[in-house]
């Protein structure tokens, strides 16, 4: 009974939905505060139910209620619990109403912060954001229904796909789609702003912060699937340009090139109409990914199985589209820079060189990521483009905008002088010639030496403008070194924040650069106490352990790590294989690791003959690995301080709120 009134929650939230969004397109146009209301309590009662309908499909999950026909597809009764409790997510029609339930979320936190600052706008992007529920809460009526149920109660369930059964996987979708599906906010904003014809730099100031929530989700959810991908995958790397992995990293590139491309709308008055296709391709390509994965167009480890969805994403993207372009055009004679670029020597010009490439790596993930769908259509026959090609038309890409991460932040707006540019690239050029003099002598290849020396380039720029601003702040002040640090990153988070950000992107770029130039490999067949060496260690294979879990056998293969020049033991590692009950023939993989600051020792069990009298590996030495972790660390961390609102920010907000509610009255 409870699942039947599931399903009635779920059609009276898409009615409400579709009442809410009518009321705030036709309460903003007319000014009518009664309809405007209207919408607000929409927003609110959706989020209310969409709630419920979550909690009583999570009631199913965890109780084993098999007769639901999703709970019996994707759980078991021996699953642990904080898997059947994630199982919300390793379906489609749970993870369609997990997305509903974190935009009613979203929905609910926009519009009670903004709901008496931006009084002219908010009633379309109401509309907007009721739109999006609507659509998804369609699916899921007519669909992708999570409550349907069969006429009788199986015994048990056939299991979670065994991919999804690690730690990872609790938490790097529920990251990843608080970063998707909060791209929404900052593009039901824009499109308020251009309904309402309230195109100042209001909107652009309201949905900076909102962005940079999402896209440090998005962020996190990218770095934990990269971290998932490597330890579960097997394969010994942690990103292989695969369709999925591409659909998340699509809005995570124009959603970048957005955060940059907006201070110059702030600062200059600039890039109006850049800035609105920029977030409305991020809102786009959000749609784009999540049909993509559930639509089975392209195949992929990560993606659902085929459905009825396809269809229904395709009319709403080409709505999404229509509807946007036709509105833009509208409104291009609000949307006229007011001033033009004065120089290429200027911190907008290479904000704008920054932008183009971000859309161009954006272009080429997308092309090679949807060729083997074009191909099949034109010509019959599914050609496959691989991380080779990513890798080659990206890689240039990457390196110049390392290159503009380092140098945009050092030039004036407007212009900078001869004297300036000096003052700020002699030295951090001269430490980026003394690095790549190193690094060409213990490298002949030119490729990682340029972009290690281009990674200690941008390095020392963050360096340099931390120096230079904790002296300003202690010539004024007189603080020490640690207070005046402290009160830089209050005062100007988003700068100095921003520079944290710059800093977590270089690591990361060493670890990629380690990783793909640097890596080496092998792949051995041992026995009971022999060893093999690659890249300064010695494995020695020491025998099978078998442990049972709930679901699950695990067998694991023992080996002894040893430094190569002295035999200094360093520990042990267990490579695995687990077995699961539900689904023997879909084993998964625990890779094995040592990790130190300067590689890690990656060692995959393949497999193994006479109960573990031998056993076959796969063996990769990855260097620099940790630090693409540990920059995601420090990216999170200079996200956050960027995000939090610094007192002098806080005043000025305050204000223009005030004078905004004035001109609303």
């Amino acid at each position: 009974m409870i699942f039947h009134i599931g399903y009635l929650i779920l059609i009276t939230a898409l009615l409400l939905a579709l009442f809410g969004m009518a009321a705030g397109f036709l309460g903003g146009r007319r000014r009518d505060p009664r309809l405007v209301q209207s919408s607000f309590h929409a927003i609110y009662a959706v989020a209310v139910l969409v709630g419920l309908a979550g909690i009583i499909l999570w009631y199913g999950l965890l109780t084993d209620q098999f007769q639901l026909t999703y709970v019996w597809n994707h759980s078991e009764r021996a699953l642990p619990t904080f898997y059947k409790f994630a199982a919300l997510w390793g379906g489609q029609a749970g993870s369609l109403l997990f997305w509903s339930m974190i935009l009613s979320a979203y929905s609910v936190m926009a519009v009670t912060v903004n709901r008496h600052r931006l009084q002219a706008l908010m009633p379309y992007a109401n509309g907007v954001l009721l739109a999006t529920s609507a659509f998804f809460l369609v699916l899921l009526v007519f669909a992708a229904n999570p409550f349907k149920q069969v006429d009788f109660v199986p015994p048990d369930g056939q299991g979670l796909n065994p991919l999804l059964q690690n730690y990872w996987m609790v938490i790097h979708p529920v990251m990843l789609y608080l970063g998707y599906v909060g791209m929404a906010i900052p593009f039901a904003f824009a499109m308020g702003a251009l309904l309402s014809r309230r195109l100042d730099n209001q909107w652009v100031r309201t949905v900076r912060r909102w962005t940079l929530i999402a896209w440090m989700f998005l962020s996190a959810g990218i770095l934990m699937g990269s971290q998932w991908a490597y330890m579960e995958l097997g394969w010994g790397g942690y990103w292989a340009w695969d369709p999925v992995e591409n659909a998340s990293f699509l809005p995570w590139l124009t959603g970048t090139a957005f955060l940059h491309s907006i201070i110059i709308q702030e600062q200059r008055g600039i890039l109006k109409v850049w800035n609105m296709v920029l977030i409305w391709l991020t809102y786009f390509l959000v749609i784009l990914g999540t049909f993509t994965t559930r639509s089975g167009v392209l195949e992929s480890v990560h993606s659902f199985a085929q459905s009825d969805v396809g269809a229904y994403f395709l009319v709403f993207l080409v709505l999404v589209v229509v509807s946007f372009l036709w509105l833009l055009f509208d409104r291009l004679p609000l949307l006229r820079d007011e001033q033009p670029i004065d120089s290429y020597a200027s911190r907008e010009a290479a904000f704008l060189g920054n932008n183009w490439l971000f859309t161009a790596i954006a272009f080429a993930t997308l092309w090679g990521t949807f060729f083997p769908m074009f191909s099949e259509l034109l010509t019959g026959e599914r050609i496959s483009v691989a991380a080779p090609f990513f890798n080659k038309v990206n890689g240039p890409l990457f390196l110049l905008l390392f290159l503009l991460m380092g140098i945009g932040p050092l030039l004036g707006w407007r212009r900078t002088s001869a004297q300036a540019l000096r003052r700020q690239f002699t030295v951090p050029l001269a430490v980026a010639a003394v690095f790549a003099l190193v690094f060409a002598w213990f490298s002949p290849n030119l490729f990682p030496v340029v972009g290690l020396a281009t990674c200690v380039f941008v390095a020392a720029t963050i360096v340099q403008e931390y120096v230079r601003g904790l002296q300003a702040r202690r010539t004024a002040t007189g603080e020490a070194i640690p207070v005046a640090l402290a009160s830089l990153l209050r005062r100007n988070g988003r700068r100095y924040g921003g520079y944290i950000v710059h800093l977590g992107i270089v690591l990361i770029g060493v670890a990629i650069i380690g990783n793909e130039f640097y890596q080496q490999t092998t792949h051995v067949t041992l026995a009971q106490g022999e060893g093999v060496t690659l890249g300064g260690y010695e494995l020695v294979y020491s025998g099978m352990e078998q442990r049972r879990q709930s679901n699950l056998t695990e067998y694991g293969a023992r080996l002894m790590v040893f430094r190569q020049q002295n035999g200094k033991l360093l520990g042990s590692i267990l490579p695995r294989r687990n077995i699961y009950d539900k689904n023997p023939e879909m084993p998964t993989s625990e890779v094995g690791l040592y990790i130190s600051p300067l590689e890690d020792v990656y060692v995959v069990l393949n497999g193994w003959e006479a109960g573990g009298t031998t056993a076959t590996f796969s063996i990769y030495v990855n260097p620099l690995t940790i630090w693409m972790w540990i920059g995601g660390g420090v990216l999170i961390l200079g996200t956050l301080i960027a995000i939090w609102p610094h007192p002098a920010r806080r005043r000025v907000e305050a204000a223009q709120a005030g004078a905004h509610v004035g001109v609303g009255a």
